[in-house]
């Protein structure tokens, strides 16, 4: 099935059999372990088998446990998560607050800055996603966390980049994962994709919840 996301090349998600458009940015939902890595492993494996770069960060796991997960899932395929140039995987600190805050403006120039890089020898589609755990602790600035959600959509539009942000709904509460939907124009829940009725335009989202981020007004 494919679901219209942009004007942008179809993908294929890597599972439900959907295809989508780049330049998407997904929240997906999930209760259970299984259920997260249905959409992961097959959303990671599928961009590894048409050489897009994939960019990873575990948190409710650790990095070897990660690997050792997806290389099971993938079997006879284990010998593409160690190539470099197909994966990256990076702890939640290294990512989002390696000086030990988080910032939306350093998560802007940062990815900027990899998206650049990866584009520096011609077009190179991006999977991007990330297990959200990390926030529940006691990171500086993670207050923060929805602003980044919110202008990532600046980010990503236009762009050859898909990003799943993995929200375990039994471990946020309920106005979260609420803010979690304003921000992600399309859902992923029970291995189904639609698009969002709750996501607000950032443009909006930002000027009700935090104007000092909106484009123009970060100093």
């Amino acid at each position: 099935m494919h679901i219209n996301t942009s004007r942008q090349q179809k993908l294929n998600m890597g599972f439900g059999a959907y295809t989508c458009n780049w330049g998407t940015h997904f929240c997906g939902l999930y209760e259970t372990e299984d259920e997260r890595d249905e959409i992961i492993f097959g959303f990671l494996h599928q961009g590894a088998v048409e050489k897009d770069l994939q960019l990873y960060c575990p948190a409710e796991r650790s990095r070897e446990e990660f690997i050792a997960q997806y290389t099971n899932y993938t079997k006879g395929c284990s010998t593409e998560i160690s190539d470099s140039n197909l994966f990256r995987i990076n702890s939640a600190r290294e990512l989002y607050y390696p000086e030990g805050k988080f910032s939306p403006d350093y998560m802007d120039e940062s990815l900027n800055s990899l998206y650049i890089n990866s584009q520096k020898n011609g077009k190179r589609n991006v999977r991007a996603s990330a297990e959200m755990v990390w926030a529940l602790e006691a990171v500086p600035g993670k207050e923060h966390l929805m602003v980044y959600e919110s202008r990532l959509n600046y980010f990503i539009q236009g762009k050859p980049w898909t990003s799943i942000c993995l929200y375990n709904v039994n471990k946020f509460d309920g106005a979260t994962i609420m803010n979690v939907l304003r921000t992600h124009p399309y859902c992923i829940s029970k291995g189904i994709i639609s698009e969002n009725p709750f996501y607000q335009d950032p443009d909006i989202w930002l000027s009700e919840n935090a104007p000092e981020y909106l484009p123009g007004n970060i100093k």
